[in-house]
C-alpha cells in the first residue's frame, strides 16, 4: 500500500472516534457530563492517538532516508502536543469540568485536523528538477 493510501486509511479511522468526541463537545457546559464521558473521551481520543501515530510511522517510513529524523521529530512534537491536549481533556472530564472538557475537545480536533494536513504535505513527493 502506497504511504498517502496508508495515511488515508489511518484516517478514515479516526472518524467514528472524532465523531463520539464531537458529540461530548456539544454537551451544554452549564449541564453535568453523562457517566461514562470520562471513559468515553479516554477511549476516543487514545484511538484517535494511536491511528495519528501509526500514520507518523507511515509518512516516516515513506520519506527519503535523508529526511526522515526530521519528519519523526517534526511529527513527533505534533504527536505529543496532540497527547496534551487529550491527557487535558480526559481529565476535565474526570472532574466534571463540562466547559473544560469542551474547550480541550476543540483544541483536540483542531489539532488533530492540522495533524492530518501535515501527514497529507509530507507525503506528497516533492518535484524533482528537470533533467538536463
Amino acid at each position: 500500500m502506497a504511504v498517502t493510501d496508508d495515511v488515508h486509511a489511518h484516517h478514515a479511522r479516526c472518524g467514528p472516534y472524532l465523531a463520539r468526541l464531537a458529540v461530548l463537545a456539544q454537551h451544554p457546559a452549564d449541564a453535568p457530563l453523562p457517566p461514562g464521558a470520562a471513559a468515553e473521551a479516554a477511549a476516543a481520543a487514545g484511538a484517535v492517538l494511536a491511528e495519528a501515530q501509526a500514520a507518523g510511522h507511515a509518512v516516516v517510513t515513506g520519506a527519503a532516508a535523508g529526511e526522515r529524523p526530521r519528519v519523526a521529530e517534526f511529527l513527533a512534537a505534533r504527536l505529543a502536543r496532540l497527547s496534551a491536549v487529550a491527557t487535558a481533556a480526559v481529565s476535565a472530564a474526570r472532574g466534571g469540568d463540562t466547559a473544560a472538557l469542551r474547550s480541550e475537545l476543540r483544541r483536540f480536533e483542531a489539532l488533530t485536523a492540522a495533524l492530518w494536513t501535515v501527514h497529507g504535505a509530507v507525503t506528497i513527493p516533492a518535484p524533482r528538477p528537470p533533467a538536463a
